[in-house]
């Protein structure tokens, strides 16, 4: 099988890393793809919204499956554009349509559609552009904190908990008056606030049948202790000791069935991954959001763990032959953590040249690299993913800091308290 992964960061490196490690993939090629991701195969200069240059990358290296990492190609319709052109619909493709990445690409739909398959999540209403003065008038009856939510997508920043009523409302009319976040701020959903401990669990669904990939904790905030600003993520650990089995069993038949059954009822073909991201309040799951594709740093150490051949995972996914795979996971621990440029999330600068003493063999997933002349150097705010694995968490935490340890630039920085409150 010829494989195109669309994606450039520390998620598709790691699903690159997984495919290539099994025997079904002939060929692996990237848009765009990134240096660590060149090691696996070719890199195409590819945006990875750009559909025209995508098909026509297909045709001409004769690829057999399009497995989509990000969330926009997604939500902007790329299986929609492919199973519109006959000289494309028979390529195998991983990742819903437009109609199911909804679930990612708009609260609105996604908070609407748990409701109408009782799946358990925090109360929330939505106000749409022309409703400030309702919306105003909704959040005086709200008790505090309070969460608003950017319908659309807004790279990771339209999630914002406000402590205070007054906050609230300002951040309400920036986003419906002021154009924050442009149209993706035009519509909010006003939600309950649930105080409890978040998890991620993933699934492989063909739009019947589902596959549960190994879980994962990730950690938002930029710094130690889970204080400052929200990032795309600053680390991970799988498993996760509190999602025990009866807990998990709890997910599988409240959270993860309903949904797969839904989109059944609701005629959507929906064929790709499925991200639950979660919160435990008590010993009860609710459904925080959905996302229509993996997370990110979340899926270097679900893949870390993962002892099944992604491809042929990946494969029957797409084909709709899933009920018959597994996916078997190591009962060793992963942690990674996210190495970012000083000022992330804010403004960061690019170009600083990256010293790397890791050892050949540790688990490092590049996401925001770029290689200029012989020189390797950071292109973005989270640069790289230092990942350790070990029998139990203090053996993956020990080596996942040596190796970040073991790389270097002006300004590097990460958590130093990742896993921590897990042990």
């Amino acid at each position: 099988m010829r494989i195109l992964l669309i994606g450039s960061g520390g998620r598709e490196h790691a699903l690159a890393w997984k495919i290539s490690s099994g025997t079904s993939c002939e060929a692996l090629f990237f848009a765009p793809g990134n240096p660590g991701t060149a090691a696996l195969g070719t890199n195409l200069n590819i945006k990875a919204d750009d559909f025209e240059q995508m098909a026509n990358a297909c045709l001409e290296h004769k690829i057999g499956m399009v497995v989509v990492g990000p969330e926009v190609p997604l939500v902007n319709g790329i299986r929609d554009y492919f199973q519109q052109r006959p000289e494309l619909n028979q390529i195998l493709m991983v990742g819903p349509g437009k109609s199911g990445a909804r679930l990612e690409g708009s609260k609105d739909f996604s908070k609407s559609f748990m409701q109408r398959h009782n799946i358990p999540t925090a109360a929330a209403r939505t106000f749409h552009a022309g409703e400030l003065d309702q919306a105003l008038a909704y959040l005086e009856t709200c008790s505090v904190p309070i969460v608003l939510k950017a319908d659309g997508l807004a790279a990771g920043k339209g999630v914002i908990i406000t402590s205070s009523r007054d906050e609230a409302k300002s951040v309400m009319t920036d986003m419906l008056a002021g154009g924050k976040f442009g149209q993706a701020g035009s519509t909010v959903l006003v939600e309950q606030f649930l105080s409890g401990i978040e998890l991620s669990v993933f699934v492989l669904t063909d739009g019947k049948n589902y596959v549960l990939l190994p879980e994962a904790k990730d950690y938002k905030r930029i710094g130690d202790a889970d204080t400052g600003p929200n990032t795309g993520g600053m680390g991970a650990v799988s498993p996760v000791p509190f999602a025990t089995a009866s807990f998990m069993e709890k997910i599988k038949n409240n959270i993860i069935e309903p949904t797969i059954r839904g989109l059944h009822e609701e005629g959507i073909d929906y064929r790709g991954f499925i991200f639950f991201g979660l919160i435990k309040v008590q010993e009860e799951p609710f459904v925080i959001e959905y996302n229509a594709r993996m997370g990110d740093p979340e899926t270097q150490v679900v893949m870390a763990r993962l002892n099944a051949d992604l491809t042929e995972l990946l494969i029957a996914t797409a084909k709709g032959t899933l009920g018959s795979e597994t996916a078997a996971a190591s009962s060793d621990f992963a942690v990674t953590i996210s190495m970012v440029s000083e000022g992330y999330p804010g403004d960061y600068l690019k170009g600083k040249e990256i010293s790397w003493n890791a050892p050949a063999d540790r688990l490092v997933f590049h996401a925001g690299t770029a290689q200029r002349s012989e020189k390797l150097v950071t292109d973005g705010g989270r640069v790289l993913s230092a990942t350790g694995t070990g029998p139990d968490l203090e053996a993956a935490i020990r080596q996942a800091y040596e190796t970040a340890s073991a790389i270097s630039w002006d300004g590097v920085y990460f958590r130093s308290d990742i896993g921590q409150d897990l042990l």
